[in-house]
């Protein structure tokens, strides 16, 4: 299947740098801690599109003396700042002046402490712009080119056109021009909207940071993203709501062990942009079963499918862990993860059902062995092969069997539960949770078995997604997915043959399990627009253990 990027519109950038307001904020003070120093001076700036839309400008009264340190540093003396204005006086305008911008500042943590700290004393909230750190950018972008990164430093190493003395006006003057620097520098790391420009600082200093080009194309819609090898082969397939920040967040917030070995190989990533996260999870379940990824985990374990099988063609049936299901009149379970897992729902259904557990296969009226086998001894199992066994009454612990199976489940989930219960009261704690862990495995088996077989009987159905985006499956399987207006288009993967088969295949079963998870999740958003087959369940609703699924 080809991947396509597509051309952008500014819509996908989120917020485009070349619109974003940026307002540069510089203080001088008259110490380095904000609860028991003050401000002596304010110096910002406002720029958009690389042009200054306004400066502001003003001393400060600290209502206390000026360290002579602080004067031979930044020239501001006491008789300088005595007519000034109190800080109470300039927030009111300063605020006004900054209004919904974007603070950017060198080192601005030390900045925004100053001025949170005065907005508390005069009762008002603390600043809640989104920001940006200069200084932070300077260490992921140029650290290597320069001996350190004080502002005067970077200010003389790239030649900004104003130059920092200590004075706020001028500093915040010089930080605008590193801005620019460094947004020019940030686009080699494939930084075009300001959520990019926000989460550099962390992904900056990631090993892989250069692969950080890769997601330039990403947009932020949902779809699917494959990271590919050199030979393009993919490595991984994932999904998102947002591909490019969920692909951007492995370069930064995403610290699980695969992750390293995973970008250290990729050399390129595409994606498919998706109408809805319905398609976006569908394509994602296709393309993991068709290239069977390395990295990924989910959908890449098929081949450790088994199926619980009742052996109905026998004249004693019992219950069998399988690979493959064959068209031999046996009732099928699952598929299941594995078979530890598919052994599990038997020693469930064996705990509340006596049926035989040897392997033998037995004509009624055959004789096998003399005596009964152990755990018939015991009395947890029906033993046909000693011929102590009418067929007749095996046949109704069968039929016990099947209809808990099929439409009875409360035969063999409330008998657990019973029997959990009664060993926890008697304080036999580990085996009622070896109980529970039983009835738990076998009541989400059944609980998956009862919503793919709902959606195997649903027919033709249509939603509307409620965003314009319609949907069709044919038998829980998506077919076509369209924006209202277009022409119905489907998704970009063909997907898994329809079965009418008594058990549920491997490939159909990820389907829709992926269908019907997206379905319990979205009931509520979605309209029906036409349904030719039965979508509503009549079988009687599963105990509380299935949510433990």
């Amino acid at each position: 299947m080809a991947f396509v990027a597509g051309q952008r519109s500014f819509d996908d950038l989120g917020s485009p740098l070349h619109g974003v307001t940026f307002c540069v904020v510089d203080l001088e003070t008259t110490g380095g801690s904000a609860a028991d120093c003050s401000i002596t001076e304010i110096g910002a700036v406002r720029l958009r599109g690389g042009e200054c839309l306004g400066t502001f400008q003003t001393l400060v009264n600290p209502g206390c003396a000026i360290p002579r340190s602080i004067t031979s540093l930044t020239g501001i003396t006491e008789a300088m700042v005595a007519p000034a204005p109190r800080i109470e006086a300039v927030l009111p305008s300063l605020l006004e002046f900054i209004g919904g911008s974007v603070l950017v500042g060198h080192n601005l943590r030390f900045d925004v402490s100053f001025l949170d700290a005065a907005l508390i004393r005069g009762g008002r909230p603390r600043l809640a712009n989104t920001t940006i750190d200069t200084c932070a950018l300077a260490r992921r972008l140029v650290r290597e080119e320069v001996p350190d990164c004080r502002l005067g430093t970077l200010a003389s190493r790239f030649r900004l056109d104003h130059r920092p003395t200590h004075r706020a006006l001028d500093d915040a003057l010089a930080t605008g021009d590193l801005l620019h620097v460094l947004l020019e520098r940030a686009a080699a790391f494939g930084v075009l909207g300001l959520d990019d420009l926000v989460s550099l600082p962390r992904m900056g200093g990631h090993p892989q940071a250069t692969k950080l080009r890769l997601t330039a194309q990403l947009p932020r819609a949902a779809g699917v993203y494959v990271f590919r090898d050199r030979g393009g082969r993919p490595l991984y397939v994932g999904k998102a709501s947002n591909l490019r920040s969920r692909v951007r967040s492995y370069f930064s917030s995403d610290d699980r062990r695969k992750i390293g070995p995973l970008l250290r190989e990729t050399q390129a990533i595409d994606h498919v942009v998706c109408r809805s996260t319905l398609e976006a999870a569908v394509l994602e379940s296709r393309l993991i079963s068709l290239h069977l990824p390395r990295y990924n985990r989910q959908g890449t374990g098929r081949s450790r499918y088994a199926y619980v099988k009742l052996t109905m063609g026998e004249a004693f049936p019992r219950l069998s862990v399988v690979r493959v299901p064959r068209s031999d009149g046996g009732l099928y379970v699952g598929p299941v993860s594995s078979t530890r897992a598919a052994q599990m729902v038997i020693d469930a259904i064996e705990t509340v059902v006596p049926l035989r557990r040897c392997r033998a296969s037995l004509r009624e009226g055959q004789v096998t062995r003399a005596a009964p086998c152990a755990a018939a001894q015991l009395g947890v199992a029906l033993c046909p092969c000693a011929g102590a066994v009418a067929g007749g009454r095996y046949r109704d612990v069968v039929e016990i069997a099947r209809r808990g199976l099929t439409s009875e489940p409360a035969l063999l989930l409330e008998p657990l539960q019973e029997r959990m219960n009664a060993l926890a009261g008697a304080e036999r704690f580990e085996e009622a949770a070896d109980v529970r862990d039983r009835a738990a495995a076998l009541a989400s088996t059944l609980f998956r078995q009862r919503r793919t077989e709902q959606l195997r009987q649903s027919g033709t159905i249509e939603f509307d997604l409620g965003n314009g985006t319609r949907v069709e499956l044919d038998g829980g399987r998506l077919l076509r997915a369209w924006s209202v207006g277009e022409l119905s288009l489907g998704v970009a993967c063909e997907p898994p043959e329809a079965s009418d088969a008594e058990w549920l295949p491997a490939a159909l079963a990820d389907e829709l399990s992926c269908v019907a998870s997206w379905l319990d999740k979205n009931a509520r958003r979605v309209r029906l627009i036409r349904c030719d087959g039965t979508l509503a369940s009549v079988l009687p609703a599963l105990s509380e253990l299935s949510r433990r699924r």
